[in-house]
């Protein structure tokens, strides 16, 4: 049977959560004091710790220094506030999750369905970094460059905590793909992964998507409707395209993240959820704020854990391992193996690759199906592949070769003027003279 130590100096409080532990097949115990807690850990070593931060001989993070004592157990703090301290000294620790009090049964419930041993975690991760050597592939990403060695140390650390992530990169780098990765190497994996991408939900919907609404509560609400945050209970929210959610809405998200709680469109009730969030941001979140994009306070919130996705361009020797995985899946789908010849793949590690591995997916993707036999190559490959690549002047200009056909030329300027004005879509779309929903249809034919 699992044992559980309860850390907390409030004597009703420690029996209530005692009850609800062992209705959980937990054995327990409870200690008011760290020094109690001390001579309750050298007896026996818990599974799970559930550890007060304000006790009446210190603060609880002083246990955390004491390695020796804490061993392999799962540690939650109990917190009246789930601060950004708090969140940065919890993934210091590398402390599992922690409980905002009063500590609610539903949310105590959720934490117990995914105790998992920190030694168990850290062989599945072992086994993951195997994969890798063997495969060049670390959950949904593939690659075994420098820079993506770097990115699967970074997220095999993260993975292990609950602490919220803010995912950067270029459109197309692989940020969803990280994300997931996150996701099933934590104890959360079990629950949904749900992914919502806030560029492409019209404004006026978005905090009824996010946030679910009641009957009534506006016309056409003939049902409640539950939000991405109510679905995603227990799991993992993955916010992609962060910069692009209103301000308004901004604020609501930044309470979820601080109190555990939302409420419905058309509600005064508090709704109570146990979600951790991860974001996501093309363009520089900084920039972002300084263009008054996002709020400081989300910014500080989202970024305890910084994750940067290196664009394709800087990871070139990745490709051929990426080009192999992408034909694999599609002949596993199709039915039939085909790979490319070498004049194609170096062709392909020649390109600069703006859309990242998206579009190098696409592309192959389009291959596969116009290429008849088993060897892929040079003939269906994209023009800009094969030629040297446009490239912007110091001065924001664009050189484009007589005789390119339009819709190169306009798939270069639409590529060239997103990227001068940082990704930042609105002020690319003003620029060009399209509305926004021309360029999100132009992006979504190009790959992005």
């Amino acid at each position: 049977m699992a044992h559980a130590l309860i850390v907390e100096d409030d004597i009703d409080s420690a029996r209530m959560m005692a009850a609800l532990v062992a209705n959980e097949g937990f054995s327990t115990a409870t200690a008011p004091t760290l020094h109690e807690a001390r001579q309750q850990l050298t007896q026996r070593s818990p599974d799970l710790i559930l550890l007060d931060l304000q006790l009446p001989d210190g603060s609880g993070m002083t246990l955390l220094d004491e390695q020796e004592l804490i061993g392999s157990s799962e540690v939650v703090l109990m917190t009246g506030h789930a601060s950004l301290d708090t969140s940065i000294q919890g993934l210091r620790y590398g402390v599992a999750d922690y409980l905002i009090k009063p500590v609610s049964a539903r949310q105590l419930k959720s934490i117990l369905s995914r105790v998992s041993r920190p030694d168990v975690l850290r062989a599945e991760f072992d086994s993951l970094t195997q994969d890798l050597q063997r495969s060049g592939r670390f959950g949904h990403l593939v690659g075994k460059s420098d820079a993506m060695k770097k990115v699967y140390e970074q997220i095999g650390r993260v993975a292990l905590t609950s602490v919220t992530v803010l995912v950067t990169g270029e459109s197309g780098s692989g940020k969803e793909m990280a994300a997931r990765t996150i996701h099933d190497m934590s104890r959360r994996r079990a629950r949904p992964f749900l992914a919502v991408n806030c560029g492409a939900i019209s404004p006026n919907l978005m905090e009824t998507e996010i946030f679910g609404h009641e009957k009534g509560s506006f016309t056409g609400a003939e049902r409640q409707h539950q939000g991405f945050f109510e679905r995603a209970h227990g799991g993992t929210l993955f916010l992609d395209e962060i910069t692009e959610m209103p301000r308004a809405l901004q604020v609501k998200l930044l309470r979820v993240l601080e109190t555990g709680t939302f409420m419905r469109v058309g509600s005064a009730v508090a709704q109570e959820t146990d979600v951790r969030v991860i974001a996501a941001s093309n363009r520089d979140p900084l920039r972002a704020m300084a263009e008054g994009d996002l709020r400081e306070d989300l910014y500080y919130r989202l970024n305890v854990f910084p994750l940067h996705l290196p664009p394709l361009r800087e990871r070139l020797q990745d490709i051929p391992m990426l080009a192999t995985h992408f034909l694999q899946e599609i002949g596993q789908r199709e039915g039939m193996s085909k790979r490319l010849t070498p004049s194609a793949l170096q062709s392909l590690t020649r390109y600069r690759w703006p859309g990242n591995v998206r579009e190098l997916r696409n592309a192959l993707q389009r291959a596969y199906v116009m290429t008849q036999g088993p060897e892929i190559d040079e003939q269906w490959l994209p023009r800009d592949a094969l030629s040297a690549p446009a490239a912007l002047a110091t001065n924001g200009s664009l050189h484009v070769p007589v005789g390119t056909p339009l819709a190169d030329v306009e798939r270069q300027v639409i590529l060239a003027t997103l990227e001068h004005y940082g990704h930042h879509k609105e002020r690319t779309a003003a620029a060009l003279g399209v509305s926004l929903k021309t360029l999100y249809n132009r992006l979504k034919e190009y790959g992005f």
